[in-house]
């Protein structure tokens, strides 16, 4: 006979109903947590290694959701080398890290097709001739460019440059140029383009070494309220020999760091390739270009440079934003008592008042010459004018 059930008591039902409730919340914790850490990959810049690990759609459909910016196929020779790189000894304390991530521009996931044919190439191999594709992919802000594992293309009957002091004022060889990029296939067509050529070029007249480049900068009476500042009126506002070393900013061919080097002075000048070979050109002088847009941070450390100058590629075609971060950095790579040399900065007068004498007065530079002159060439009622400055970093701290 079945003997007669019990009632459980009151404390027996209340442990197993807490028995009940712990095993569920451990089980929820449990599932998330593992469904967390399976997704902590999905970063494709800061954990990039990881996506060539990563085939399922799945994957990819829940990253795309959750930053539309992330492009998952991306060329293997890009993510090969924007990977994080273990150290081979392990954390290293300048680091502070035990791996390394080598640096690409934000922009260069934004344009995967022309990243694509950028770092789609035979490793070991020839580079592609794709010099414009470069020079696009950067000046859209994909800065710095990846590097890749190819040899770039040279001239077969490549002969050495001039020697100095010959070459500051020799036109190269046609031979230092692999010319597939440019409409110009020779210096002669580059030099004569300014009589011989129909619409707007960059620095059109620059490589007419015989031309407005002979006498530009060079020494003259100083004219009161003239745009054209000297060189050797700009050094006199400093004790001799206390300018060394600089900046030019969109230098053209670097005549400017070449008169500068004929004063013991080295100027670094950046350059893009806008239809013309102005790094080459500038190389093939003797003095050092810099392949850099107006987008990148400056490569110097703060406080080092004696002199920045530019002449009109400050601008009003420039964002206004981007303008003033450019301007903070020309400031902090000059050192106490350093000097920037704004050279016919072009706008309109409305602007100027409004916008620019505003933006370039908040810096913090103290003003050594300014002069506000008319741009009259395409007519006075444009109302274009030109500003050229000459401004010095304070000695003392701004802060």
């Amino acid at each position: 006979m079945d003997s007669p059930r019990k009632p459980k008591s009151l404390s027996t039902n209340l442990f197993f109903l807490v028995l009940l409730m712990s095993t569920n919340l451990l089980t929820l914790f449990l599932s998330s947590t593992f469904y967390s850490s399976s997704f902590c990959y999905l970063h494709p810049i800061s954990s990039i290694s990881t996506l060539t690990q990563i085939s399922s759609s799945s994957v990819a459909d829940s990253d795309a959701t959750e930053n539309p910016d992330t492009q998952l196929d991306l060329p293997s020779e890009f993510l090969a080398f924007t990977s994080g790189q273990a150290l081979p000894y392990g954390f290293n304390t300048n680091f502070d890290s035990d791996t390394f991530y080598p640096p690409v521009g934000q922009a260069c996931t934004r344009f995967p097709d022309e990243l694509g044919r950028f770092m789609s190439y035979k490793v070991n191999g020839s580079c592609p001739d794709d010099e414009l594709l470069a020079q696009k992919l950067l000046l859209k802000g994909c800065e710095p460019l990846p590097r890749r594992r190819c040899r770039p293309a040279t001239q077969p009957d490549y002969v050495d440059p001039y020697p100095l002091p010959t070459s500051l004022w020799t036109t190269p060889p046609n031979s230092s140029v692999v010319w597939t990029a440019y409409t110009c296939k020779d210096y002669t067509c580059l030099i004569n383009r300014m009589k011989t050529q129909k619409g707007f070029d960059d620095c059109k007249d620059c490589f007419d070494l015989q031309g407005r480049e002979k006498n530009r900068w060079a020494s003259r009476q100083v004219i009161e309220g003239s745009l054209d500042f000297t060189i050797d009126e700009v050094l006199a506002t400093k004790k001799p020999g206390t300018i060394r070393i600089g900046l030019d900013i969109g230098g053209g061919v670097a005549t400017f760091a070449i008169r500068m080097k004929e004063r013991n002075i080295t100027i670094l000048t950046t350059s893009m390739n806008l239809n013309g070979p102005f790094n080459n050109f500038i190389a093939s002088r003797g003095v050092v270009p810099l392949y850099i847009s107006i987008s990148q941070r400056l490569p110097f450390f703060d406080n080092t440079l004696d002199i920045v100058h530019s002449m009109h590629v400050l601008s009003n075609w420039i964002p206004t934003t981007l303008l003033h971060f450019l301007m903070f950095d020309i400031y902090r790579v000059l050192r106490p008592g350093g000097l920037f040399w704004l050279d016919h900065f072009f706008c309109v007068e409305d602007q100027f008042l409004d916008v620019y004498k505003p933006l370039i007065e908040t810096i913090g530079f103290i003003k050594l010459k300014w002069v506000v002159g008319k741009k009259l060439d395409r007519g006075a009622e444009r109302r274009e004018m030109y500003l050229t400055a000459l401004l010095e970093k304070p000695l003392k701290n701004s802060w």
